[in-house]
């Protein structure tokens, strides 16, 4: 514990230069933690989708769409439970046509029962008493199922935007022309702090009679009974239409929101190695930072070993000198990236709100722990292998 004043003596002696040290290592690991983040968030994105859900897709690509006649047939496959669909609209938003939100035309009244464990509705405009609703549809949907142009957003959606419940929007249509007005009626939370908390849900039906009867389905959405048998019966589902002119290509709902993921290609990759480069960097400079310091000091090591200190007791100081300034810059900089990424909500387009995993934070810390123990190894070494009448003859 002796060694302990002497380490912060020893750090406040240059005030400046130990804190725009202190906050190289703190700007680091922050930028570490923080692109790290993106690959947490795309990586969580993939592990909340279920199991228990397939998708069917058209198997030359997603942007084919499928005909309504497969869904009876699907339906009609032993082992699923449930069937719905969707399509997604690519709507722009005339007051910002560069902020993107995703936005599908579903089924509403397979859709929502199929995700009722994944969100729930926490506002909703009110519907006279006795209205009703679909069987498995939430009781607050009412309004919402018995409105042609009504829609359902994400509570993040609806901030972000200054909407209001109960308000009329409108989207400018890019894949659907014209102009295409909404009326909020509901708003969805997610369950589980990965889902997408910014997307817009309105009637497949609206879409289609608006469309002209243009409309096709995007996807088929179905549950299994036995979760067990989803490679079989997802097999079964496409070998129905092999021969087709719609051929399909079926998968678990995480396959299929991972193959989203795997468009970024290398990028992941890519951001990793930018992030340890930025923290090799910065640790180059904490290293030069300690030698400039030994450097400076060298009579004081020889005091120190005349009044009896060891070489073990100096190499610890110093040590623990280097320690001291990245341990702080790092447990700051990876505390305040989780904190500050998922308080502001920002997130990766197309993709849920950012987060930071706890093990990315010790991740950070442990690479401020490193950085610290290897840019004071070898000025603590030099330090301890000083001998008193060199020392002294060096300062003369």
């Amino acid at each position: 514990m002796e060694l302990l004043p002497l380490v912060w003596t020893n750090l406040m002696r240059n005030k400046l230069r130990t804190i725009l040290t202190t906050l190289s290592v703190f700007v680091a690991l922050f930028l570490f933690v923080l692109l790290h983040g993106i690959t947490d968030t795309l990586t969580a994105s993939t592990q909340v989708a279920s199991e228990r859900r397939l998708v069917t897709r058209n198997k030359i690509s997603l942007v084919f769409p499928l005909p309504m006649s497969q869904y009876e047939k699907i339906k009609a496959v032993p082992g699923v439970s449930a069937v719905s669909w969707s399509n997604w609209f690519g709507g722009q938003d005339p007051v910002d046509s560069r902020g993107f939100f995703a936005q599908f035309a579903v089924d509403a009244k397979t859709y929502f029962p199929l995700y009722a464990s994944d969100i729930e509705i926490a506002q909703a405009s009110p519907a006279p008493a006795g209205t009703p609703v679909p069987p498995g549809v939430d009781p607050k949907l009412a309004a919402f199922m018995n409105q042609r142009d009504a829609c359902v957003v994400g509570e993040k959606l609806l901030l972000k935007r200054g909407w209001k419940l109960g308000q009329t929007i409108h989207l400018n249509g890019t894949i659907y022309p014209g102009s295409w007005p909404y009326v909020i009626r509901a708003v969805y939370r997610p369950k589980i702090k990965a889902l997408d908390a910014e997307t817009m849900f309105f009637h497949w039906d609206y879409l289609y009679e608006k469309s002209n009867r243009q409309a096709q389905v995007g996807i088929f959405i179905f549950s299994l009974a036995d979760p067990s048998q989803a490679a079989t019966i997802g097999k079964r589902v496409d070998a129905m239409f092999e021969n087709s002119s719609n051929a399909t290509h079926t998968e678990t709902e995480r396959a299929f929101q991972a193959g989203f993921v795997s468009m970024f290609g290398n990028i992941p990759f890519v951001i990793q190695v930018i992030g340890l480069a930025v923290a090799f960097s910065i640790f180059l400079v904490a290293a030069v930072t300690m030698m400039m310091a030994i450097r400076e000091r060298t009579n004081e090591f020889a005091v120190l070993k005349t009044l009896g200190f060891g070489d073990g007791s100096v190499f610890l100081m110093v040590l623990a000198e280097a320690g001291a300034i990245t341990l702080t810059g790092g447990l700051a900089g990876s505390l305040l990236a989780k904190f500050l990424l998922e308080r502001t909500g920002l997130m990766v387009p197309g993709f849920s709100t950012m987060i930071v995993r706890w093990d990315t934070v010790l991740l950070g810390i442990g690479v401020a722990v490193l950085m610290g123990a290897f840019s004071g190894l070898l000025p603590a070494w030099q330090a301890s292998r000083l001998k008193i009448v060199d020392a002294l003859r060096k300062v003369g």
